[in-house]
């Protein structure tokens, strides 16, 4: 099981990324209310859904979902996908994923994706960045990844 950093006074994670598996992301903060419980629920369908593509390199979980607030309103999301990854052979509900205008309304979350080669600078950049407030100050995100190798 994971052990979890503490929250800063802001209710933030410390500076960072912090990775975890979805099955302990989903537990840590996927709880404690039924808003959280539903915005875990979304997060672990959005998850499956991107990874049924074979494509995702790096799966980011920022904005208040894995913060203190009791009551989040969404989760957001950057997925960054491999160079080989191509949205026109995407399906199905996995097609939702990456249709912008419909994300909010259909799955309840605020998706961003590029491709690695899409990246400014380097791909540990393009993930560091989702580090950045709205008040240019900087909060901890979670890296959900595949299995227990951090």
């Amino acid at each position: 099981m994971k052990k979890w950093p503490a929250f800063d006074n802001n209710g933030d994670l410390p500076i960072g990324i912090h990775q975890a598996t979805l099955t302990e992301t989903l537990q840590h903060f996927g709880t404690g209310t039924p808003q959280r419980e539903l915005v875990g629920w979304r997060l672990e369908r959005i998850f499956l859904l991107a990874s049924s593509t074979g494509q995702v390199a790096r799966f980011i979980v920022f904005g208040s979902f894995v913060t203190a607030k009791p009551f989040p309103g969404d989760v957001d999301i950057f997925l960054l996908m491999e160079d080989s990854f191509d949205v026109t052979q995407v399906h199905g509900d996995a097609a939702l994923v990456f249709d912008t205008q419909r994300t909010q309304d259909v799955l309840g979350a605020s998706i961003f994706w590029i491709c690695k080669q899409g990246a400014i600078g380097s791909e540990q950049e393009a993930v560091e960045d989702w580090q950045i407030k709205r008040d240019d100050s900087r909060r901890g995100i979670v890296e959900v990844i595949h299995n227990d190798s951090k």
